[in-house]
Parts: structure tokens; C-alpha cells; sequence
């Protein structure tokens, strides 16, 4: 079920809906990350003040020039690193579409989907962009301790992270939340080692982005399996 659910997600990737997706996500995201860089830039220059009084010094005027350029880089590295969980999020309010796309190739009349409302997807997606992002800050202290296991760990981590959000995503446009939460611990390893098997590409730069789409249409298809069994 894993192999062909993933082999079938891979395969319907160069769908223009797919695409789509893709880029309005990064599009979005490179320009929050930028906004953030200029927010920060002017917050940094307006706390420092226009003219700073050392002692031996006496006033230095350009002090918060400097402060606002030093910013720069600063937060140009932090957006390497929050530039996948912030792509992630934001797709993740786009990635219904994608289940559709998916549903309309491989399983073709079945009734209209419940749609997820935008403020319920919108809510989704912080509470995955939040939970992602501390999880691994709190599975750092991991890391370090196990660095010979820490991909393991962090595939293993992530893998759940993800299993259980796109999942989610997927059962419940078509039997509810409630009914999404049964089926996901009723098969709980599956939906596990599906994440996993996504979470893998997250080491990779660039590749990583195509998690979230990838990771939609592999569990739509995880999703009609384990909801055909039952």
C-alpha cells in the first residue's frame, strides 16, 4: 500500500494543480520571509534610536545603521532554516486541492468532497507550523545526545508529524474530523511509516518543498485504501 501510494504521488507531480500549489506556496512564503527581514530590519534600527552615549565613546549617531544591516544576515540564515516549516504550512492551506486532483485522476465518481472552511484550514496549518517547529526544537536536546541516530530520529519524528497532519487532511474532507482521528489509530504504523518515508526527502534543499504536495497525494491515496478496507 506504501509503495503504490508514494509511486502514484510521484508519478502525478508534473499535474498543473500540483504545481500550482507548489509555487503559490513558495511565492507566499519567500515574500512573508522578506517582509519579516524588513520588519525586523526597521524594528532593530527604531529600538537602537538614532544616536547612542557610550561611556569613553561619548555619542555615536550611526549605531543604529549598524545595528539594522547587522540584522540582515542574521535573519537571512534563520529563513534557510524556517523556510521548509514555513513552506510547509502555508501549502498545507492550499493542499485540498491537491486531494482533489488525486481523486479526480484515480478515483473518479465519487461524491463531492466536504470542503475544509479557510479558517479551519488556515488554523490547521499554525497548529502544524507550530508543533512542527517546537517538536524538533525539543528534539534537539536528542540530537545531541544521539547524533550517530539523529536522522533516525529526526525521519522518525517527522514521519509522525506529518502521517498524522496530511492524513487528517485527507480522511477528513471525506468522513469528518471525528471519523479522520478513528481510522488514524486504527492504523496508526501504516499512516507511520508513510510519514516517514515523506519525512526522508525533508534532508534534502529544495526537494524538501515538494514534501507537502507529495505528502497530500501519497495520503489521499493511504486514506481510500484503509476507508475501502473498513
Amino acid at each position: 500500500m506504501i509503495f503504490d501510494a508514494v509511486s502514484r504521488a510521484i508519478a502525478q507531480m508534473p499535474d498543473p494543480r500540483f504545481r500550482g500549489v507548489l509555487l503559490r506556496g513558495i511565492g507566499i512564503t519567500l515574500g512573508a520571509l522578506i517582509a519579516a527581514v524588513v520588519v525586523v530590519f526597521n524594528v532593530v534600527g527604531w529600538m537602537v534610536g538614532d544616536a547612542v552615549t557610550l561611556p569613553w565613546i561619548g555619542t555615536v549617531q550611526w549605531l543604529d545603521d549598524a545595528a539594522s544591516w547587522a540584522s540582515v544576515p542574521v535573519m537571512l540564515l534563520l529563513s534557510v532554516f524556517l523556510m521548509t516549516p514555513v513552506a510547509s504550512a502555508i501549502i498545507s492551506m492550499f493542499l485540498e486541492e491537491v486531494a482533489q486532483a488525486v481523486e479526480d485522476r484515480h478515483y473518479p465518481g465519487l461524491p463531492a468532497a466536504t470542503p475544509v472552511s479557510f479558517s479551519d484550514g488556515l488554523k490547521d496549518a499554525l497548529g502544524f507550523f507550530g508543533t512542527m517547529v517546537l517538536a524538533n526544537l525539543l528534539a534537539l536536546i536528542v540530537y545531541l545526545i544521539f547524533i550517530p541516530f539523529a536522522p533516525f530520529i529526526f525521519w522518525a519524528l517527522n514521519g509522525f508529524l506529518l502521517g498524522r497532519e496530511y492524513f487528517t487532511l485527507a480522511a477528513m474532507r471525506r468522513v469528518g474530523r471525528i471519523e479522520a482521528r478513528k481510522l488514524r489509530r486504527r492504523h496508526m504504523l501504516t499512516i507511520w511509516v508513510t510519514g516517514v518515508v515523506m519525512a526522508v526527502p525533508l534532508t534534502v534543499p529544495i526537494v524538501n518543498l515538494l514534501v507537502p504536495v507529495l505528502g497530500a497525494a501519497a495520503f489521499t491515496h493511504v486514506f481510500h485504501r484503509v476507508n475501502r478496507a473498513r
